[in-house]
């Protein structure tokens, strides 16, 4: 298994750059981010897949760039734990993931390197306690209005921010907010796959939440184009079947 996945791995690293020219991930960071949200191989296949893109980025990065490819990578893995609720592993990555995002902030500050310090304490917030949240959690806001001060169409920084009013518990939430602001990611944001993904899964589940199944559907169904194996969107389709 572990030979077959380093193979899929091999070949994605050959076909991806020619079919993602819009893509400013590189050709070998694709295979992992689409892993993920594909949501095919388990954790631990993901893992192989994981340590090959991390060795890739230490062989081709130095520096920022470096620690900024390691930091996405940790999160990938942190998002893959999630998934199957293996949340101490999920957080040592995340953790990681988070520190390599502040040191490239502290080196060279950057969009990119501001939206994934938020991204992975936004991943450490969801899974830490009431206390860990209370004091961290306003820095996810903060972090990614940093990164769009740098690229004001950062879409990962848009959707982080966006998110607190879609998935926040009520009555912290403000869905109609929410939507009208995924929405607006998608005139004014650099969207790329996954940025994609999560915006019209972000607007189906809104749309879930103010009992508007058909617009819900509409939406989780565009997600699903995106990454017809994904489990999340799956599961939320069939609940309002």
């Amino acid at each position: 298994m572990m030979r077959k996945i380093i193979i899929i791995f091999l070949i994605s690293v050959c076909i991806f750059p020619a079919i993602s020219e819009a893509e400013s991930l590189p050709g070998w960071m694709i295979p992992l981010r689409e892993a993920i949200y594909e949501q095919i191989l388990s954790a631990d296949q993901v893992r192989t897949l994981y340590l090959s893109v991390s060795a890739t980025a230490g062989t081709n990065l130095s520096g920022t760039a470096l620690d900024i490819a390691l930091s996405r990578c940790e999160y990938f893995m942190g998002r893959a734990y999630l998934y199957e609720e293996r949340n101490q592993e999920a957080r040592t990555h995340f953790t990681e993931g988070l520190r390599l995002a502040e040191r490239a902030v502290s080196a060279a500050p950057n969009a990119e390197a501001w939206a994934l310090r938020a991204e992975n304490l936004a991943h450490l917030c969801q899974i830490g306690s009431v206390a860990y949240v209370t004091v961290n959690g306003p820095n996810v806001e903060r972090y990614a209005k940093n990164a769009l001060t740098f690229n004001s169409r950062n879409a990962l920084a848009q959707y982080l921010i966006a998110a607190r009013w879609v998935y926040a518990p009520w009555p912290f939430n403000n869905i109609r907010r929410g939507i009208e602001m995924m929405m607006d990611i998608i005139d004014n944001g650099n969207m790329e796959k996954d940025d994609r993904f999560n915006v019209y899964s972000a607007i189906g589940y809104a749309y879930i939440q103010q009992r508007r199944s058909d617009d819900a559907r509409i939406w989780l169904t565009r997600s699903l184009e995106i990454y017809p194996t994904n489990k999340y969107v799956a599961e939320l389709l069939r609940s309002i079947r």
